[in-house]
Parts: C-alpha cells; structure tokens; sequence
C-alpha cells in the first residue's frame, strides 16, 4: 500500500512492514538499512527495528517492525505530543559523536539547503501580485543575499545522525506509550543538528495540522550560539518552501489553498 505522503510501497503485516523502494539512486535502501541498524544499538524503540533487507534487489526492500501509532502530520499536536517529539529528538542527537562521525553524511544539509534557496531566488519566481508576498520576498532575498546563510555551512558542534527531512509523517505517535518513534531513513546521514531542528519546525507538512515550533525547541538544550543557528536555518528553510509556492511553483499542488499567505506570514515573522 502507499498514502498521500509516502513515495514508497508498503506492505503492512501485523508486526512486520515490507518497504520496496521506488527509486534508489542515491543509495536510499542502504543508508535507511544502515540507520536502523545504527539505531537499533544505540537508541532501541526509537526507529523500526531492523530484521532483513534485500539491497540489491529490483526493487531493493527492507523487512522492518511495524511501529504503532499514528503520523503526526495533518494533527493538531498536543503540549504532550510535542514534548515526547522533543524527547525522541534529544535522544537521537545523544548517540555518540565518534559513532555519528562514522555515518555517511546526509544528502541533504546546510550547503545544499544554501544553494538551492538561493538559486530560487535568483529565479525570480512568480508569486502572484499580493503586495504583504512582494514584501516578503524582498525581505527574503535581501537576508538570502547577505553573509548570514554563509555562516550556516560551517558547524563546529559535534555532528548528529539525522533524518534529513522535517515532514511530520515521519513523526510516529504511539499513543499507548505516550512517545514518538522515527520512520523513513532512506534520506539519513550524518547533519547538523541545527539544521535538522530547523528541517522540522519549518517543513511545510506544518500547513497540514498544528505543531508549536516555540514549545518543541523549549524542550531541547541548545547552546546560545546554537540556538542562533536554528533560528537562521528556519528563516532558510522557510524561505526555500516560500520560493516554490507561487501560482505555478512546484510546491504549490501538494498544499491546500492560501499556503501561499500563511507561509508569507511565517516568513517575515521569522525574519523578525
């Protein structure tokens, strides 16, 4: 089976989950496989358990526990569900560095974020004529052009394995144990734990539902210049969904109507 967020097919057993993968250019089967395995030593419960995988396959698939719960994206998220997300992110970021330095890294990170958000922008994108989008696009392009992003692509703190992707589907809440598990790893890699946390809080899957950035981040222990940099990579991560919503951008048929204004809203709250 699919659904509406998954790119993948999935055959749901009882206790097992079947994934075939779609595509597997950049080797997504093997850093899931490698993920989970890492996971499973080191943060057990987190992630789907690893039981057998087929790589080389046509398609590659990968045998996994099936993990109760339901997606946190298109839900309204409580303080409680939001807390244990938190939780579940301070425990994947405690996984030793000298073991995270070993992973491969992620495809996509802070360099790639920089260039693609920028290359939007030079782009010029038709975002319709409502003057309050205008602005921010202009306040958007005026940070997008300054040394900040810069500053984001190099990290002295020590690297966390990463999901390299913010959608909230791949938030799992379990509802009888009152905690949140990780699922699809096929993007993962050694990142920027700055950069993941502003993956999450500013992913677009935030249009479909309601999550509280503000209270996610209370309950993660960032250092001041850390903070600092969650708070420019959500002001990127932002700004790069933005640039893709206008009439014909290719963001625009995966969202309900007026993405466009809220995620405007969102940008020149975030650019302060």
């Amino acid at each position: 089976m699919t659904d509406r967020f998954s790119t993948h097919a999935l055959e749901l057993g009882d206790d097992l989950v079947i994934k075939r993968y779609a595509s597997w250019d950049r080797g997504e089967p093997y850093r899931e496989w490698a993920a989970l395995s890492l996971l499973d030593e080191h943060a057990p419960g987190l992630a789907p358990e690893p039981v057998r995988a087929e790589l080389d396959g046509v398609p590659p698939t990968i045998t996994m526990s099936r993990m109760p719960g339901r997606a946190l994206r298109g839900q309204h998220a409580s303080d409680e569900q939001v807390s244990a997300m938190a939780a579940a992110l301070n425990r994947l970021h405690r996984i030793p560095a000298p073991v995270v330095e070993a992973v491969e890294p992620a495809p996509w990170g802070p360099a790639v974020a920089v260039d693609k958000a920028r290359r939007w922008a030079r782009r010029q994108p038709d975002l319709g004529d409502d003057p309050l989008v205008r602005y921010a696009y202009q306040a958007g392009v005026a940070w997008l052009t300054s040394d900040a992003p810069d500053h984001l692509t190099t990290n002295l703190f020590p690297p966390v394995l990463g999901l390299a992707d913010g959608n909230h589907a791949n938030y799992l809440w379990d509802d009888h144990e009152r905690r949140v598990h990780l699922l699809d790893w096929e993007d993962s890699g050694r990142n920027d734990r700055a950069f993941e946390l502003g993956e999450v809080t500013e992913h677009i899957s935030r249009i479909d539902g309601a999550l509280d950035a503000e209270v996610l981040l209370s309950h993660i222990d960032l250092a001041p210049k850390e903070a600092e940099r969650v708070r420019d990579f959500r002001r990127l991560i932002a700004l790069m969904w933005f640039l893709q919503l206008g009439p014909d951008g290719p963001a625009t048929p995966h969202n309900p109507a007026g993405t466009l204004e809220r995620q405007t809203e969102r940008i020149l709250h975030l650019l302060g």
